[in-house]
């Protein structure tokens, strides 16, 4: 009885770690939602307040990346490995960095996201999000691997994807835009979009590497 009762002292409790990891990816999941509203938004000032509202949404984030670290720190028993899951908390993190940081410098630098290079690249930030949420929910039990892979190969997918628009959006900005600051303005944001998407693979890569560990 009281050997019982040693061991469920390093028992995650409620197996924490899943509900964190599975409420970080639906905040992330959210930013790329209001992102995507954002650079469809035609009034200045109401992009302003969706990028306060994606600011909030990306403290949150922080606050729950922070709960998985200090879990990490109190568990002596995890559903997985520790770095695996470092690794994990760290990609979700990053892609919220990015997105809040699009959303940032659109603001800031008053940027008309009137854009095809743009809409293109939030929509598939936003792709790469669905597909995110999707493999995380598989954590918790995997009994659905099917779907966790499908999720994870069309994260590759969507990040080739950015990649290629990425190197058009620039090829048609050269070709096209005559003032120098706004080329530069852009660049910015095209790059961050498209880095979001590499942050997406990084957590894809994670998840990819938990499977063959666990499954």
């Amino acid at each position: 009885m009281a050997t019982n009762s040693f061991f469920k002292i390093f028992l995650p409790k409620d197996r924490i770690f899943y509900s964190l990891f599975e409420g970080v990816a639906e905040t992330v999941h959210e930013m790329a939602i209001s992102l995507v509203e954002m650079v469809h938004e035609v009034s200045e000032d109401k992009r302003a307040s969706i990028q306060a509202h994606i600011e909030n949404l990306e403290h949150k984030n922080d606050d729950a990346t922070h709960d998985i670290f200090t879990e990490l720190g109190r568990n002596f028993i995890t559903p997985f490995d520790r770095e695996d899951i470092h690794a994990l908390a760290t990609a979700l993190d990053d892609i919220a960095d990015y997105i809040h940081a699009s959303a940032k410098k659109i603001s800031f630098y008053h940027i008309n996201p009137n854009d095809t290079g743009i809409h293109k690249l939030t929509d598939l930030v936003l792709q790469s999000t669905v597909e995110i949420k999707k493999a995380v929910l598989g954590l918790r039990d995997m009994k659905n691997l099917r779907e966790m892979i499908s999720a994870l190969i069309k994260i590759n997918s969507i990040e080739n994807q950015a990649d290629d628009v990425f190197d058009m959006s620039i090829e048609m900005l050269f070709n096209n835009e005559n003032d120098f600051k706004e080329v530069i303005k852009k660049r910015e944001v095209y790059q961050v979009l498209e880095i979001a998407t590499d942050k997406s693979e990084d957590a894809a890569n994670v998840i990819e590497s938990i499977i063959i560990k666990y499954s």
